[in-house]
């Protein structure tokens, strides 16, 4: 690759190209990148700005970038996005066929085919740990239960495009309940995106969506997914006649998560979940793109609202 700092994080013809140049460093693969200090400092700002608006009876989880193999495959991911999943795989056997399979990249080899699957997968989306974890301990209390999750993630979707990165930030709040207590939290989530936006000074809609499921199959599971108003996403615009980017998603999983982790009631019924999601990078990135890369020069709300 040579030197990646020449490499370009966008086409020349991109509108926003130079704001991937300002904010971050090619690391020789799409959609990878080394972030810069102003970027990070954004980043952190934002987090601090959705904590200000955490329900204090959440209670906060922060996880690695990786998570059970094992559990994502009861999850049913598998099913659903095969496509975007990634398995860390390691080295195995004897410490004379390890070294073997190093050394052959040396001499043309390929190393990569000694490698097998380890128990660990990348984390595709923050909230996937959290329902073994509260099925374990066994019932919900009454009126369930609330959490502000947090972890990096990874979605194999290579693209120069700035508001689709492999890896990325998401920041969620889930809420495991009755569907009545779903309901209303979803509805009063989606009924706070106007000053939720508006705080960040940035243009946006709410639509309904589906989730990107794989195969012939996954075309229906979208259409019914869409038919049942089960997942709805804040759109933003990157520049004036671009496509919106979800930078937000309001969903609801109905049973299917109580289903496959014994969750319950407690009434002793299945349990319902929801989470938002919010986009930490995507939404950092459209303040650049929408405000400029100078952030001393960004809207006077906006810098109240990051503390600035």
């Amino acid at each position: 690759m040579g030197n990646t700092q020449k490499e370009p994080i966008a086409s020349d013809t991109d509108p926003i190209a130079h704001v991937g140049a300002a904010i971050f460093h090619h690391m020789g693969v799409d959609g990878v990148y080394g972030r810069t200090g102003v970027y990070e400092d954004v980043v952190e700002r934002l987090d601090d700005y959705i904590s200000r608006q955490r329900d204090p009876a959440a209670e906060i989880l922060r996880f690695p970038p990786v998570m059970s193999r094992w559990q994502l495959e009861k999850s049913g991911y598998l099913k659903s996005f095969p496509n975007l999943l990634g398995c860390v795989c390691a080295m195995h056997g004897t410490e004379a066929e390890i070294r073997e399979a190093a050394e052959s990249h040396d001499t043309g080899g390929d190393w990569t085919a000694a490698l097998r699957p380890a128990d660990l997968v990348l984390s595709p989306a923050a909230c996937y740990p959290t329902y073994p974890l509260v099925a374990a301990r066994g019932p919900l209390p009454a009126g369930g239960l609330l959490f502000d999750v947090h972890a990096n993630c990874f979605r194999r979707e290579p693209s120069k495009e700035l508001n689709r990165l492999q890896t990325f930030r998401m920041r969620e709040f889930v809420r495991i309940g009755t569907p009545e207590d779903i309901v209303d939290f979803r509805d009063k989530w989606m009924a706070r995106a106007d000053k939720f936006a508006g705080d960040l000074a940035l243009p946006w809609t709410i639509d309904v969506a589906n989730d990107p499921f794989f195969g012939k199959v996954g075309h229906v599971m979208a259409v019914l997914q869409r038919q049942n108003a089960l997942k709805f996403e804040l759109l933003i615009p990157y520049y004036p006649g671009a496509r919106p980017t979800a930078c937000m998603s309001f969903n609801y999983h109905k049973e299917h998560f109580g289903e496959v982790w014994g969750i319950k009631t407690a009434t002793n019924e299945v349990a319902h979940t929801s989470c938002v999601a919010f986009g930490m990078d995507r939404l950092a990135v459209a303040l650049f793109c929408i405000h400029g890369v100078d952030t001393k020069k960004w809207p006077a709300v906006v810098r109240k609202t990051l503390e600035f």
